[in-house]
């Protein structure tokens, strides 16, 4: 098969290569699915997990790519709840090759069934930031109606999630980012928004929920805007400040299947938009990932026609 490998983690997704590779096989509990379009997260390549194994050994050269929609072709020995031929969509363990090739072999629990009116790119495009999202309002920030969300990157591929999902929760949404994505925030559903540019992130007031995709500065400042009770859920690392009387929350996502079967239920509805900024091919992968200006939403990588 074809497939992006990566050997060296200084060179980044410059170093990035497209060869051919041998095909995966089904392991206990896994299937091989064909891979129709995958997502690559902008650090992947910062991750451990996309260099070595759980116990810290080296496993280069590494295949990245984490979020995938396909077409299962093999079941492993105990596989239940798939079969041979059904459209999926899901994240990969990101301890084993991912999902920039046109096989890949992956538990069968981090799937779940993608509807045959669902494109395959955008089954790819919503499975992680449709993850975070969801996990980081509802599992870790305890989202209730009437509640009022800072949403840092509104206009990004997970910040136009949350967004969404916390408007439809009945939650005030505040939406930031640079200047030229205040008119993309406020069509994803946010109802304010501050301009990290030139407004004052002090304007803000009190608010029970902060999702922060930004860390360093930004995180920290907004630590102080939190009301009594409150929570700053973050995906950028450690938490560097906590609000006075609440709970600052660093999470990575994992797949789910019962989340990703609620997710792709909104997309099919149209209470949920993705936000694909760019699609190429597998062989145009490289020069997609390594992009000469600003991208705005996810590249989603198309893997068959």
């Amino acid at each position: 098969m074809k497939a992006i490998i990566v050997t060296d983690q200084a060179a980044g997704t410059a170093g990035m290569k497209l060869v051919e590779w041998p095909g995966p096989e089904a392991g206990i509990n896994d299937v091989v699915v064909q891979v129709h379009a995958s997502g690559f997260t902008w650090d992947e390549l910062t991750w451990p997990s996309t260099w070595t194994d759980r116990q810290g050994r080296d496993r280069t050269p590494s295949i990245p790519g984490q979020e995938l929609a396909g077409v299962v072709t093999a079941l492993g020995y105990g596989t239940r709840g798939l079969s041979v031929g059904q459209r999926v969509f899901g994240l990969t363990d990101s301890y084993r090759s991912g999902t920039l090739a046109e096989y890949v072999s992956i538990e069968a629990r981090n799937l779940a069934p993608l509807p045959g009116d669902v494109d395959f790119t955008v089954g790819a495009s919503v499975a992680m930031p449709g993850l975070t999202a969801w996990q980081g309002l509802f599992d870790h920030g305890r989202l209730q109606a009437g509640q009022s969300v800072l949403v840092h990157g509104a206009a990004g591929a997970v910040g136009s999630m949350v967004t969404q999902l916390a408007r439809e929760a009945g939650a005030h949404v505040i939406g930031t980012g640079r200047t030229a994505h205040r008119q993309t925030a406020l069509e994803f559903g946010a109802q304010e928004f501050i301009d990290l540019e030139n407004d004052d992130l002090k304007d803000v007031g009190g608010v029970d929920l902060v999702f922060d995709v930004f860390g360093g500065d930004i995180g920290k400042r907004s630590a102080g805007f939190i009301r009594a009770g409150g929570r700053l859920v973050t995906i950028a690392g450690p938490a560097e400040a906590r609000p006075v009387d609440g709970l600052a929350i660093d999470f990575v996502v994992l797949s789910d299947r019962a989340q990703l079967i609620e997710v792709v239920r909104r997309v099919r509805d149209g209470r949920l938009r993705t936000n694909i900024g760019k699609v190429a091919t597998l062989e145009d992968a490289v020069a997609a990932l390594n992009p000469t200006g600003k991208t705005n939403g996810k590249t989603i990588i198309r893997i068959r026609p």
